[in-house]
């Protein structure tokens, strides 16, 4: 018999996933043109022609190094991952961000699901307790029973979709370990303010001092440079010493299916020697021991591009706007390529099964600890949404949505 933590996890299975399956069969029976899966955060967008002619190059230069190029390429390296690839990740933070990592601060992962898992195997005992704001992303539960810790969450506030730092302040306790943050958001889009930041960095502070503990601020970055209308994103560590940074090319160069990121930890944080260590091992120890070889190679020639984020603004503008225009609620995104959506109905998997009769897919708030509303992953091609307006058209119209 599987393990009871397993039968646990396929009870709670990724609502994600599913609908993502599910909209495959609906495309092999209705006709991909015909189904408007929204479900997936699958960048429609190629990756940038630089990392491609990267991995060509690459490769060529091995191939023209013999047997040694190939085994410099191909065998295993540091944990860590390569100190080049490294050094040229932490040199471009420093340039961007006013940071002062070398290569010794960063360590190659297998995506930002590699990196939390790592980080969370290094710093987590059982019992201890991970805050999370809601809504986030749904795997966070799994990574934290995956190392026996306790999912908490804050409420968020429903006008703006910040956190509620009064509810924070009253949910972290003795057993507090670390606290999740996920700025540009999955799944409403919405960017933490610097005010925000910097209240939630003074909770941090005083916490700590009240129960003589270390608690470490995770800033999980996968949609960091998916940003618009002049918007910027914050690098945390400049408001919280105990910040730990995970990264992934997934959407910033589309690459979901290479997994690749890393883990940033500054000089400044608590036992950081130890931590930077740990992580390193944690690699190792869950079985991915390096991030890929090729993919670490190829970004660090890669670090100034950058997916097409016009393309994303393009369909985030037209969903948004005629969304709202059918008389649907949503919150408009200001990073990712997520729209937030009210249900019009209180059980929004009611809604989101009568989406489905118009051939709709969208995943329910449910999944990432926010009922009542659901999400849009509008990183499709602009057919997809064009086409699925009249859809939504009809969806409105089933619950008596008044158009503007």
């Amino acid at each position: 018999m599987i393990s009871k933590k397993i039968q646990k996890a396929l009870q709670g299975s990724s609502a994600i996933r599913a609908m993502f399956v599910e909209g495959k069969e609906m495309a092999a029976r209705f006709g991909a043109e015909h189904v408007y899966d929204f479900s997936l955060g699958n960048p429609a967008t190629p990756a940038p022609s630089a990392v491609n002619d990267a991995m060509r190059d690459i490769l060529r230069e091995a191939d023209e190094r013999g047997a040694v190029g190939s085994m410099e390429l191909h065998g295993y390296m540091e944990n860590a991952g390569y100190e080049a690839v490294r050094r040229a990740i932490a040199d471009n933070l420093n340039k961007r961000f006013g940071t002062d990592f070398d290569a010794h601060n960063i360590t190659m992962t297998v995506g930002a699901a590699g990196g939390m898992n790592i980080i969370f195997k290094t710093i987590l005992n059982p019992g201890d307790e991970v805050i999370a704001f809601a809504p986030f992303f749904g795997e966070y539960r799994g990574y934290a029973d995956n190392f026996d810790a306790v999912l908490i969450t804050v409420a968020p506030d429903k006008e703006t979709f910040q956190p509620d730092l009064s509810d924070f302040a009253n949910k972290i306790t003795e057993n507090t370990r670390a606290v999740i943050v996920n700025t540009p958001n999955n799944p409403t889009g919405v960017i933490y303010k610097p005010e925000t930041m910097r209240r939630i960095a003074a909770i941090l502070e005083d916490k700590q001092k009240e129960y003589g503990t270390d608690i470490y601020l995770i800033s999980d970055e996968p949609y960091r440079e998916l940003v618009y209308d002049g918007n910027q994103v914050d690098f945390l560590t400049k408001y919280y010493k105990n910040t730990i940074v995970g990264y992934s090319f997934s959407k910033s160069l589309s690459l979901p299916g290479e997994r690749i990121g890393y883990v940033a930890v500054p000089n400044e944080a608590a036992d950081a020697e130890d931590l930077i260590r740990g992580i390193e091992i944690s690699n190792r120890t869950l079985g991915f021991v390096n991030a890929p070889s090729l993919i670490q190679k190829a970004v660090a020639r890669c670090l100034e591009e950058q997916t097409d984020v016009a393309f994303y603004d393009e369909n985030r503008r037209m969903l948004y706007e005629e969304l709202t225009k059918l008389g649907f609620t949503c919150i408009k995104p200001e990073g990712a390529f997520y729209l937030w959506m009210k249900s019009p109905v209180e059980n929004e998997e009611a809604f989101v099964n009568e989406g489905k009769k118009y051939h709709i897919l969208m995943v329910k708030g449910t999944a990432f600890g926010c009922p009542g509303f659901v999400r849009l992953a509008y990183c499709v091609s602009h057919e997809t949404v064009k086409n699925a307006l009249p859809a939504f058209a009809k969806l409105a119209a089933a619950y008596g949505l008044r158009k503007e």
